[in-house]
This record gives C-alpha cells, sequence and structure tokens, in this order.
C-alpha cells in the first residue's frame, strides 16, 4: 500500500486531527486514511458541474418558467 507523508501542518490542526482520533477511538493513522477514502470517494467540484451542465444542455428554461415553477412549488407546499 502506498504511503503518504504530509510536511508542515500547523500545530493548531494537527492538535485537533490528533483529538478527533482518540475521539473516535483511533489511531492518527487510522482517522486520517477513513478521512482521505472519504475525500477520495466523493466527485470534484468541477466533475459535479460538468454533470449539471450536461443535464442542463439538454433541456434551458426561461425565467418565467423557472418562477412559475417555484410559484406552483411553493403553493403545493403551503
Amino acid at each position: 500500500m502506498p504511503h503518504i507523508q504530509v510536511r508542515n501542518v500547523p500545530d493548531d490542526v494537527h492538535h485537533t486531527l490528533v483529538r478527533r482520533a482518540r475521539d473516535n477511538g483511533q489511531s492518527l493513522q487510522q482517522y486520517l486514511s477513513s478521512e482521505l477514502a472519504l475525500l477520495a470517494s466523493r466527485p470534484a467540484a468541477s466533475d459535479v458541474f460538468e454533470r449539471i451542465e450536461a443535464r442542463g444542455a439538454a433541456r434551458r428554461f426561461s425565467i418565467e418558467e423557472a418562477a412559475r415553477s417555484v410559484r406552483a412549488d411553493r403553493d403545493r407546499t403551503s
């Protein structure tokens, strides 16, 4: 398994991470490994924006259509 080394972590950040690891009953290495796995499982913002753009390209709404849709939704929930 590859290794990652992070240098020059500010003291306050290090202390916070150590505390969070301890609170979770984990070593710092275990905690950071699980947090990195979570981070890697999330799509990058650019990927999310590309998917949104791809969906939006299929159907564009005018301001009037969007306003009617919002009004209808608000009317249904009130």
